[in-house]
């Protein structure tokens, strides 16, 4: 372990699930042993909600509906522009359609065993149950849902399962679920419930005698930092995959909110565990600012395979079957291309590193969809795929139904984020994080079409659930702008401000950046070992150093100004990505997308040590210069075993 790098902090756990019932009653119970707030009294409380995604919107929604008054935050110009919106493939439920065999406790072993045993088993389990719910919700609202011919809604498979449980909307799946939250967001507003903070970023926590209270935003227009004060403050921001600069996300995704609660307190947990998708377009060239996403969903029909022989560069028709490697068909012969993320990324790494990727720099693999045209027709693919297609041939200029996509991993998703208990609450009374923002359901490997039921799940069902219970106790004494805490949050944040703006260097944002991006992918990207996270250890507060003393951020703090905006999102980066290499360092096994090269089996797969590593790395901020303190929560299976992964 990386002893010399953190220190050891007292234990943390989970209090609020019972343990006194069996796991498929925890969830009522603990909804009926929370506190609740009558109606009356939810007009005088406000809550604070940050982010307008899957997870941010509904929970807005919902907690306007249940009357509460509600603030809510977003730097987009509309809520529609939330990166929910670029989830293309679909949402998980346990509604067994097919009748294959699915049930709740399938889609909780699934989970479980998918993050490969580093995720809470009450969490899961309540995800499971909650997610038949979320279909029936998103129909209610109009969401148009794929459906058979007879008109009932239609299943398609995801990596990790054996079973059709996948909800979808062609590959506009996260876009249409956002339609649905966002007009029972505007519906709130509509009715003054919500009130609405358009182009506004969360640029701090306000904590008041140990409570969150309130947030310092800045408006993206004008440049004006204010406070906003509540009783209770959720966030809903999202992941923090652009700390690698090249990623699937929107440029605009940034991990500030989360970032400046957890320096303002709250823990951490996990960070290191990042998700690589396997079905991305190719990097194409050096000044590349994103990735873009193949849905996972076309592993469906599409057959991955790479040349047999190392430098073939024939076109891909041309290369015989016999001179084919169908490499997820013949090492996982149960699941075959339906294998986990995190599995198929590592394999398409192995291929590209013996020599036998694909494309003009050797790293990629084809994604074909030749024998399903022939068994299916290409009408039909042309249903189920077809804005998927048009996408790819729009960046490429490649046409798939003609030639084999060429796809390659990509940062994607990140499973860590700030430790919650079962109620969703961090370790700061008050602070509450849902979606992506979080830690809580995927442990060390999501599995696909999971994203969008959990952010519906917290927004919609286990929030406004459990924040009754914090709420109950309010209405809190009233903060006012000229509290000292208030004032304390607000200086820091101008400070900070005006510090960017006086160092007038030589460098651009975008150049730190895109070093700490490229660094962070090459030694804590798809594999990591003890060399490569000491060498970024070494490295990462010399680019801090310089950022610090050498960035030039153009223009004045009162006004819009995008570069500012991009240079305090990087600061945090920075901070972030030296947090991330110290987990990924004292965490000495490998699990899902956490793979370290000296923990392996023979063949090459994840070696976890569950018997020193069974727990969630929850991180405590320290000043620079102080070793953080990492406080363990211990996980316990009671209900799915401990069992090394197999899907072979």
């Amino acid at each position: 372990m990386a002893l010399d790098l953190f220190t050891l902090g007292e234990p943390v756990a989970d209090t609020k699930a019972p343990r006194d019932v069996p796991i498929g009653e925890r969830w009522s119970e603990r909804r009926f042993r929370a506190k609740l707030v009558n109606p009356a009294n939810r007009r005088k409380l406000t809550v604070i909600v940050v982010g307008t995604g899957l997870a941010g919107g509904s929970a807005a929604a919902t907690l306007g509906e249940a009357g509460y008054k509600v603030k809510s935050f977003w730097y987009q110009d509309s809520p529609r522009r939330a990166h929910s919106v670029a989830a293309q493939g679909g949402i998980n439920a346990a509604k067994n359609y097919r009748n294959d065999g699915d049930s709740v406790h399938r889609l909780f072993y699934d989970t479980v065993k998918g993050g490969d045993f580093r995720a809470r088993e009450n969490n899961v389990h309540r995800l499971a149950e909650v997610s038949v719910n979320i279909i029936d919700q998103c129909v209610a609202q109009g969401v148009p849902f794929a459906r058979e011919y007879g008109g009932l809604l239609d299943n398609r498979s995801f990596g990790g399962t054996q079973v059709s449980r996948t909800f979808y909307a062609r590959g506009q799946t996260g876009q249409q679920l956002l339609y649905g939250a966002y007009q029972a967001l505007e519906r709130q507003m509509a009715a003054g419930t919500v009130e609405q903070f358009p182009r506004t970023e969360m640029l701090d926590l306000i904590v008041v005698d140990g409570r969150a209270r309130g947030i310092v935003a800045r408006d993206l227009i004008t440049g004006e930092i204010t406070t906003h004060f509540a009783d209770a403050v959720v966030l809903a921001t999202g992941g923090y995959s652009n700390v690698f600069y090249l990623s699937t996300n929107a440029k605009g995704s940034n991990a500030t909110a989360i970032w400046r609660a957890h320096k303002r307190g709250a823990l951490f947990a996990n960070p290191c565990y990042t998700q690589i998708h396997p079905t991305c377009i190719p990097v194409h060239g050096e000044y590349q600012s994103k990735l873009t996403l193949m849905s996972e969903s076309l592993r469906n029909d599409g057959r991955v395979w790479v040349p047999k022989e190392r430098g073939d560069t024939r076109d891909p028709r041309q290369i015989p079957e016999a001179e084919r490697d169908y490499y997820l068909e013949r090492i996982y012969p149960s699941f075959g291309n339906l294998v986990p993320r995190d599995i198929a990324s590592r394999q398409a790494k192995n291929v590209c590193d013996e020599g036998r990727g694909v494309g003009p720099n050797g790293l990629g693999v084809y994604l074909d969809f030749a024998e399903a045209m022939e068994r299916l027709g290409r009408p039909a693919i042309e249903a189920k795929y077809g804005n998927l297609f048009d996408m790819y041939a729009q960046i490429t200029g490649e046409d798939p139904y003609e030639v084999p996509m060429r796809i390659y991993p990509a940062v994607h998703y990140t499973m860590g984020g700030l430790w919650v208990d079962y109620d969703l609450q961090s370790n700061i009374p008050g602070l509450f994080v849902i979606g992506e923002a979080n830690f809580s359901d995927h442990g060390a490997n999501r599995l696909g079409a999971s994203a969008l039921m959990q952010g519906l799940a917290d927004g919609y069902f286990v929030l406004p659930n459990t924040i009754n219970d914090y709420l109950a106790s309010g209405p809190f004494e009233k903060v006012d702008p000229q509290h000292p805490a208030a004032l304390e949050a607000l200086e820091g944040v101008r400070a900070q401000t005006e510090k960017l703006l006086s160092i007038n260097g030589n460098r651009t944002t975008a150049s730190f950046h895109r070093e700490l991006g490229r660094l962070m992918f090459d030694l804590c990207g798809m594999e990591r070992s003890e060399e490569s996270l000491r060498k970024a250890l070494d490295r990462i507060p010399e680019i801090r150093q310089e950022f610090w003393t050498n960035v030039k951020v153009p223009g004045e703090a009162g006004r819009f100004n995008q570069s500012l905006e991009h240079a305090g999102r990087v600061a945090d980066f920075i901070e972030l990505a030296e947090l991330m290499c110290v987990d990924a360092l004292h965490r000495n096994e490998s699990c899902g997308g956490h793979f370290r090269a000296e923990s392996q089996t023979p063949d090459g797969e994840a070696l976890r040590d569950d018997e020193n590593y069974a727990y969630v790395a929850a991180w405590e901020w320290t000043p620079e210069g102080v070793p953080p303190v990492l406080h363990k929560e211990d996980l316990e299976f009671e209900y799915v075993h401990l069992a090394q992964r197999s899907y072979k």
